[in-house]
């Protein structure tokens, strides 16, 4: 089953069980997807676009609402915190698991072996490598630092 289908069903078995919070999620990431289906239409693209961009959509999606949850938690404002971290519990659902530490350094070395990079120069083909296999699995925000110690190392 497609992620698209997964998030379909669930959908669907959120009106039925009158689950208006997990609804509100799933129609807010339903919405994102079609937004980003109708940019890659006007691009020349696909009609719709592939799961790794939907785990892109939900990964970009996940960040927002982080900050937005700071951002509450440092104003006072806890109630619609709370919200927002409902919010990322429903999205990190279709979410694959996220890599340890210890597994995104692992991930690191093999794709710097792989794609032959020697400095940091060859960074943007380690990124890319990574993006390729584990995209919605780690935080490539994070994962670059680590990237340029290894080649700097």
């Amino acid at each position: 089953m497609s992620l698209r289908e997964r998030l379909q069903t669930a959908l669907k078995e959120a009106m039925k069980a009158k689950a208006a919070d997990r609804l509100s999620t799933l129609r807010l990431i339903n919405a994102a997807i079609k937004d980003r289906d109708i940019a890659s239409r006007g691009d020349g693209g696909p009609e719709e676009i592939s799961d790794g961009d939907i785990l892109s959509v939900l990964g970009r999606m996940v960040k927002q609402r982080q900050e937005s949850a700071r951002v509450y938690e440092e104003g006072g404002r806890l109630e619609l915190a709370e919200k927002e971290l409902a919010e990322i519990t429903v999205i990190e659902e279709f979410l694959p698991r996220q890599l340890t530490a210890a597994e995104v350094a692992e991930a690191v070395s093999a794709a710097i072996a792989e794609t032959g990079a020697t400095s940091i120069r060859d960074m943007g083909k380690v990124m890319a490598a990574l993006k390729g296999k584990y995209t919605g699995q780690m935080d490539f925000g994070a994962v670059g630092g680590a990237v340029k110690t290894q080649l700097a190392g």
